[in-house]
């Protein structure tokens, strides 16, 4: 099928003539002038032939002395490249046919002229001459032609050149010109609002299909400008609606920035998140290292804490635990890097909520909890060194000194057994050694408690590492069922809960000789209740052993943490240890 002609093409193919004319006209004048550049010499050589003719006349009647160089002068005239060049394919047949006349005749003259028939030389030198003259004639009129071709070639060069140009601004005007006047104004009257403007269409070049084109889109816009005011007013809404997001995610992110993160401060970010248009339900799961999670679930009117029976097991954190509801709609981890830090579900309603701000909130509860369980380790670490500080001291001062004592109390027990005779100090000095013996014993328990540590801020991380070094040391069977969160438990709780349990176990395992020991950890009523129990062979008066054992230290430490001990116990039976205090965070 034939193309029509483009504007492109049409213009295309006149700058190619212009251009072909160009160079064919510039180089056909550089070769005229290269044709060119020997023409003037050739004249002036042969120009001066004539007087050199004259003058070995002259020298003939003069009998100069000069007569030999000036006949080796006529030589290298007759002989000059310039003339020689008059052989070329492109000088004309009688010019060339001329100049070898030329050569013989002068070969017939200098034979007179060197075998002294110089005579004959005057004689024949008017018509050699005049042969001469002829010749500068005809290579006046051959360089003459060539200047006239050149003329009449850049004549024609240029003609075309000018004629293919008004073409051009012809062609230009009427195709390109004058439709685009048109495209312009009927551009100006459509930013008036204005866009009944249809254009004719003069051509079926590029421009014509560009006015088409025009033509549609005033019509399109025509159409759609009706519809203006409403996507206004829609982007308008849409932008009120960022601006909320905006406000919401501002609040959410000034209670995530404070000083020391607590569950109000994401159970205020999960409120925020509830908030939203379209979300009915958040919840929103913490995980820590062999802990329960802990669950905050917002359902428009109120903040629930949700409770988890968890058994605590190794704790995998790139795999993050299944999600203990199946009735959300959407469910996702909270990463940070390949870490699980916890679980965000939601459930929603129409209109569906913007999922950019789902995801905010996502980004933004993944920091808080990342950054909460740092905060958590370094208070921790704060206090574990401080309670390190004190062991050190403890150990270099008062263990020192008691084990000064027992080894005082030892050899004073052997200067009286040397007397062989008994006496009313013994049982004392027994008691005495008795009482040393426990209160090293004590202390060296009270060192170790010291240097109990907390890894990665995890409160079930480090009670899982306690129970398994605990278990290393005893065939007794330790059973562990943690249901807190470090997130509800302060650092100098997490550390009196495990110095607690330490020692419970302890005393299941050295004095109760208990087969199965069971440590339980759990929430209610806003309160943490903590319970070791253990079948060994009990204690039948526990009101005369509240100063053994360390139960006068533990009773002490849940008087800190602002609640009870209680001991339970009889021969036989077992024992059960509960603490149970208020939950402060």
């Amino acid at each position: 099928m034939h193309k029509p002609m483009t504007v492109t093409g049409t213009i295309g193919r006149a700058m190619s003539l212009v251009v072909v004319l160009a160079i064919a006209t510039i180089g056909y004048a550089f070769v005229l002038l290269m044709a060119t550049l020997n023409d003037a010499e050739a004249l002036n050589v042969a120009g001066s032939m004539r007087m050199q003719n004259y003058r070995l006349a002259h020298d003939i009647q003069t009998q100069s002395h000069d007569f030999s160089s000036h006949i080796l002068l006529f030589e290298r005239s007759i002989y000059s490249p310039s003339l020689k060049a008059l052989q070329g394919w492109s000088v004309p047949n009688d010019i060339t046919q001329d100049y070898y006349q030329l050569i013989h005749r002068w070969h017939e003259l200098k034979y007179w002229l060197v075998n002294g028939q110089r005579e004959n030389y005057l004689l024949a030198m008017p018509e050699y001459v005049s042969k001469i003259d002829a010749f500068v004639f005809k290579l006046q009129n051959y360089s003459e032609q060539k200047w006239q071709q050149l003329a009449w070639a850049g004549g024609l060069g240029l003609g075309g050149i000018l004629i293919t140009s008004l073409f051009v601004v012809i062609y230009v005007r009427r195709e390109i010109v004058a439709p685009l006047s048109a495209l312009v104004n009927a551009s100006e009257q459509m930013q008036a609002n204005v866009f009944s403007v249809p254009l004719r269409v003069v051509s079926e070049n590029e421009l014509g299909m560009l006015t088409r084109t025009f033509n549609r889109m005033a019509q399109e816009l025509h159409a759609r400008y009706r519809t203006l005011e409403q996507a206004v007013d829609e982007k308008t809404r849409r932008l009120q609606k960022a601006n909320q997001s905006l406000e919401l995610l501002y609040h959410s992110s000034s209670q995530l920035t404070a000083s020391r993160i607590s569950t109000e401060n994401f159970s205020s970010v999960v409120a925020d998140m509830a908030s939203i248009e379209g979300v009915s339900a958040v919840k929103l799961e913490i995980y820590n290292q062999g802990e329960a999670p802990l669950v905050i679930v917002r359902q428009k009117a109120q903040v629930e804490y949700k409770s988890v029976s968890f058994v605590a097991t190794p704790f995998d954190s790139h795999k993050p635990m299944e999600d203990i509801e199946s009735t959300w709609a959407f469910s996702e981890s909270l990463l940070m890097g390949e870490q699980s830090l916890g679980r965000l579900s939601w459930n929603v309603v129409l209109p569906c909520p913007d999922s950019a701000l789902i995801e905010s909130f996502k980004s933004m509860l993944s920091r808080a909890i990342y950054y909460n369980r740092a905060q958590r380790q370094a208070e921790q670490l704060l206090l574990l060194k401080e309670r390190g500080a004190i062991a050190r001291e403890l150990h270099d001062s008062l263990a020192q000194s008691l084990s000064y004592l027992k080894i005082q109390v030892a050899l004073l027990k052997k200067q009286a057994r040397k007397k062989a005779v008994a006496s009313a100090a013994d049982p004392i000095i027994d008691e005495l050694d008795s009482a040393l013996a426990d209160a090293y014993t004590q202390l060296r328990e009270l060192l170790t408690t010291f240097r109990l540590s907390i890894g990665e801020g995890s409160f079930g991380g480090a009670l899982q590492s306690m129970i398994a070094q605990l278990q290393e040391q005893t065939s007794a069977k330790i059973g562990l069922n943690n249901a807190l969160s470090s997130m509800t438990l302060a650092a100098h709780e997490q550390v009196h809960l495990l110095q607690l349990v330490r020692e419970a176990v302890l005393n299941a395992v050295k004095h109760a000789h208990a087969s199965h020991i069971d440590v339980d950890c759990r929430e209610e009523d806003h309160h943490v209740i903590v319970t070791i129990n253990d079948d060994g062979i009990g204690m039948k008066d526990i009101t005369s052993k509240m100063h053994h054992f360390g139960l006068a230290i533990m009773h002490e430490r849940a008087e800190r943490l602002g609640g009870t001990l209680a001991v339970v116990s009889a021969l036989g039976e077992g024992c059960r240890v509960t603490v149970r205090y208020p939950r402060s965070v």
